[in-house]
């Protein structure tokens, strides 16, 4: 199955063509061989900002989504006549950035003949470490972290996930872009916090862990950025913070947000009995949360699984591959025609027969 993968919720275009097939036996997972991809990210663009502005990223994928689909049936090598179906992010995510993606999808699905894939945008996240992953199956515990979401899931199979957690504020890379600001740094704030946290000595600057001790699956990370935005206050003002400031206090902010996500997540494997952990979403790239993660499921038995950094942010591989699983599991898809968005929609009430419409 050749499917198309068509991606606008937010800040990046992405398009991607993936051949799904079954595994060998009906015990192995499907396999995913990437044709072809393309991706346009739009941080230099809203990076003047400070953070995404809606109507600027909607006629930006406006602009990137044709060129971008011929870029990747090049490098696969396909014609349009050989797609089997297009998939294309539903929701959630910016309502006008979602309009353009799905119009585009639905458009070129009703030139083609070809039936449309809606697909949940964290679903794509979550799915995108099984594309390739060996030893990784149903049932685990999934923590997606990224720019708007902070969630703990439990996933028994393919749209059966029930959520153990989320945050109550802002989401963990939230935390890292307004921390980032901050400190004068750029956007996005978390690998900019990263590069500048390699520097930096911890215990200098006293920051607090929200809810780590409380008996919740919950986050919450607004109060870390009133924490961090008081010691910059206490020490009299960014410009008074020096280099090796800065650096201590970006060390403390990445520590404390890792802190927190690391914890939450193996008390999530801890209520639910699971031994495997996914971990999915932008903030996934991070190479300390992924270090103590790792070191710490180990002390359970547990394994923990990640996509490739370069499908930890918004992608079309990831959006394919969950309509191609979804295809293999017998969904038909819809014929092209009318759509909705859903800028809101949660993960949870994703039904495994769920008719999206």
């Amino acid at each position: 199955m050749l499917v198309l993968g068509v991606e606008t919720s937010c800040d990046e275009t992405g398009v991607a063509l993936l051949e799904v097939t079954s595994g060998a036996s009906p015990e192995d997972l499907p396999r995913g061989l990437i044709r072809g991809q393309a991706l346009h990210s739009q941080v230099d663009l809203h990076r003047l900002y400070g953070g995404v502005v809606p109507e600027l990223a909607s006629r930006d994928h406006l602009l990137r989504l044709l060129p971008l689909l011929e870029q990747t049936l090049q490098e696969a090598g396909c014609r349009p006549e050989e797609i089997d179906r297009v998939a294309v992010t539903q929701g959630p995510g910016l309502a006008g950035a979602l309009l353009v993606g799905t119009g585009f999808a639905y458009g070129l699905a009703a030139a083609l003949k070809r039936p449309v894939m809606p697909v949940h945008h964290l679903e794509g996240h979550l799915l995108s470490p099984l594309l390739g992953a060996p030893g990784l199956g149903f049932p685990f515990v999934a923590l997606l972290v990224s720019g708007g979401h902070t969630q703990l899931l439990e996933v028994v199979d393919i749209g059966e996930y029930t959520l153990l957690g989320e945050t109550i504020d802002d989401a963990c890379g939230e935390a890292f872009d307004k921390s980032a600001q901050l400190l004068g740094l750029g956007y996005p704030g978390g690998p900019e916090i990263a590069r500048l946290a390699e520097t930096g000595r911890l215990g200098r600057f006293p920051l607090p862990r929200p809810l780590l001790h409380r008996q919740t699956l919950d986050f919450s990370f607004a109060g870390l950025k009133t924490a961090v935005l008081t010691q910059v206050k206490k020490a009299g003002g960014l410009s008074a913070l020096g280099a090796q400031d800065r650096a201590d206090l970006a060390a403390e902010t990445q520590q404390a947000i890792v802190d927190v996500l690391v914890a939450k997540a193996m008390d999530a494997l801890s209520a639910t009995g699971h031994r495997r952990l996914v971990v999915a979403g932008g903030v996934s790239a991070n190479k300390l949360l992924r270090l103590q993660l790792s070191a710490r499921a180990e002390t359970l038995g547990a394994s923990v699984y990640y996509p490739p950094v370069s499908l930890c942010t918004d992608n079309g591989v990831m959006i394919a591959w969950a309509g191609g699983l979804r295809g293999l599991r017998g969904d038909p898809g819809r014929a092209a025609g009318v759509f909705a968005v859903r800028p809101r929609w949660p993960l949870e009430a994703l039904g495994s027969d769920a008719i999206l419409a």
